[in-house]
């Protein structure tokens, strides 16, 4: 069994609950609240610089040349095709520059950018990759779930057809093809390491679209 296999067969139950949020679910339907959706929009801006930099320290830290280019072209997309969609966004719901500049990243969002880039920095190619996989992995699942889900007229359409659009699914099963080919030079310790990477990544997704639908910052 590949490794993508087996981690996806490990976590399904998480996914499940994952799709089942009301923040998914509200967005497939267009009757997601506009004030969670501009939180979200402006947490996961925060949270792409982030995972921008975790993908270039990925990237450095690869075994070959092609995965190289693979993660600092993901770097690159992250940050500059990301941002372009995010500011479209901003713009259509009315968050301006000022606002996003002086929201402070949530608790969600602080500890899902910090596990990745402590990650990043601290683990091997191998464990780093795992710990990546559920951004790409777990929004095009959803993203083709939502799409065959959604009402006509969605307000949140652009959201919808970026994840579930055949670009970025290739894109995600280039990097599932990478991470197999990885695993599979890797020992048994390796491969758990990865596996509990894998995981609290996928909890960290869980918790970031749970804790925008309540928009949640910090307790204190």
């Amino acid at each position: 069994m590949r490794f993508s296999q087996e981690v996806w067969q490990r976590n399904t139950a998480l996914y499940q609950k994952t799709l089942a949020l009301p923040f998914n679910q509200e967005l497939a339907q267009g009757t997601l609240s506009k004030s969670a959706f501009c939180h979200y929009v402006i947490q996961d801006s925060h949270y792409l610089l982030a995972y921008g930099r975790a993908l270039a320290v990925c990237a450095a830290k690869a075994f070959d040349a092609d995965d190289i280019i693979q993660f600092s072209e993901g770097a690159k997309i992250a940050i500059v095709v990301e941002r372009s969609l995010h500011n479209d966004f901003m713009k259509e719901f009315d968050i301006s520059k000022t606002q996003f500049e002086n929201t402070p990243l949530t608790l969600a969002c602080h500890h899902y950018t910090s596990f990745l880039t402590a990650t990043a920095w601290s683990e091997s190619y191998p464990v780093v990759l795992a710990s990546l996989l559920p951004c790409f992995w777990i929004y095009a699942e959803v993203g083709k779930d939502i799409v065959g889900n959604s009402v006509p007229n969605n307000p949140y359409q652009a959201w919808i057809d970026t994840y579930s659009g055949e670009d970025f699914h290739t894109a995600v099963r280039n990097v599932i093809a990478t991470i197999d080919k990885v695993a599979a030079r890797c020992d048994a310790d390796t491969l758990e390491k990865m596996h509990k990477a894998y995981t609290r990544g996928a909890e960290l997704e869980w918790l970031f679209w749970e804790s925008a639908y309540h928009q949640r910052g910090w307790p204190l």
